[in-house]
């Protein structure tokens, strides 16, 4: 990290990124990358900047020239934070009245075969490809590689963050019991996840008794009971901007025979398929590897989503670990493990760690006891 600014990595790791992102660029047989502000803009420069009317583009070359940034001029501020100045990037900075379509033309050749970030507004789009002339292609084939495949930098900033959350869920006890609603236990979840170390809290899930059959449930007036099983699914980003996310579940009390058995299911199939991850194997191996314990217990109807997301600068991003997915996995990618059971208008049940791919298995971000924790 770097000594001086902790929101972003030191310059050497930018500059990688952007000499690999010009290589994939080539290999696509295209001429340049444009990036506007979002995740992918992070990414490459550690910029934070945001998107409005006005255009911000990263021009990264394939053929490996010092990228450009045209931005407007009151918006340099925002790329003072970034490594922009340390790589030597040429800053283009415009005033309203000034075309900038046409200024980011200007550093590439006539017609020129671009492709643009996911987050690139059509406000933006459509006018790039008016002044080039062709319409770019999606990146996405592009940046996928990069960022699925995690730097050691990312990797410890993805441990930080499970350390952070891992904080918060050992707190639960001082929030969730019988008569608060989910609210109000929200409400301390979210000063909590800021107080161990997130910069916010990106998301709160707090889904008890029926609603935690609801697995995108958020947060109600609900009143907490005795007896209730809890999904409690929280996460944020920490700096650099990688986030936690981490679900588990508790109970109010003692659970029934017919929930511990139960739980105790998905906390097999959730195991398996943390001990399935290693380099080789396919994305959709580890989805069935939870499935397929969930149904030989005569649960597996209800269990109705993908086992994992990627996860890094956004919360879901690639891999997708989910049926159908071919993708073979390789050391250094990132994303969730997180089987669920749902029992609509009774209870549910979630339990999710973040891995990380190692070259002869998996290190999880997260320490917490997976079991049915009682409070």
């Amino acid at each position: 990290m770097s000594s001086h600014d902790e929101s972003r990595f030191t310059a050497d790791v930018y500059g990688v990124r952007l000499e690999r992102a010009a290589e994939l660029t080539r290999a696509a047989h295209l001429d340049a990358l444009l990036i506007t502000p979002g995740p992918d803009l992070q990414y490459l420069i550690g910029s934070r900047a945001q998107s409005f009317e006005r255009l911000t583009c990263l021009v990264v070359p394939a053929s490996g020239e010092t990228p450009s940034v045209v931005i407007p001029k009151m918006e340099l501020a925002a790329l003072a934070g970034s490594a922009a100045g340390e790589l030597g990037l040429q800053v283009i900075d415009w005033v309203d009245g000034v075309d900038p379509y046409a200024l980011v033309k200007s550093v590439l050749n006539a017609g020129a075969r671009t492709a643009v970030d996911d987050a690139m507004p059509a406000l933006h789009l459509l006018p790039i490809a008016d002044r080039l002339g062709r319409l770019p292609v999606s990146a996405t084939p592009v940046l996928r590689e990069l960022r699925m495949l995690k730097d050691p930098s990312e990797i410890d900033a993805l441990r930080r963050a499970g350390a952070a959350i891992d904080r918060v869920h050992a707190r639960m006890g001082e929030f969730l019991r019988a008569g608060r609603t989910e609210a109000e236990v929200a409400a301390d979840i979210t000063a909590a996840i800021i107080e161990e170390g997130h910069t916010h809290a990106a998301f709160v899930i707090v889904g008890s008794g029926p609603h935690g059959a609801d697995p995108h449930h958020e947060v109600s007036d609900r009143i907490i009971e005795d007896g209730d099983v809890v999904v409690i699914d929280i996460g944020g980003p920490v700096q650099p901007g990688y986030f936690s996310d981490s679900t588990r579940t508790y109970v109010l009390g003692e659970p029934s025979e017919e929930v511990a058995a139960q739980f105790a299911e998905l906390e097999r199939a959730q195991a398996a398929a943390v001990a399935a991850v290693r380099p080789g194997v396919t994305a959709q191996s580890i989805d069935a590897a939870a499935r397929d314990v969930l149904t030989a217990a005569e649960v597996g109807e209800y269990f109705v989503h993908r086992t994992g997301h990627g996860i890094g600068l956004s919360v879901h991003e690639e891999p997708y670990i989910v049926a159908g997915n071919d993708l073979v996995l390789e050391a250094g990618m990132a994303f969730s493990i997180e089987p669920g059971i749902y029992f609509s208008g009774r209870w549910g049940a979630r339990i999710e760690d973040i891995v990380v791919v190692t070259a002869d298995g998996c290190e999880s971000m997260n320490k917490r006891p997976h079991g049915l924790t009682r409070l």
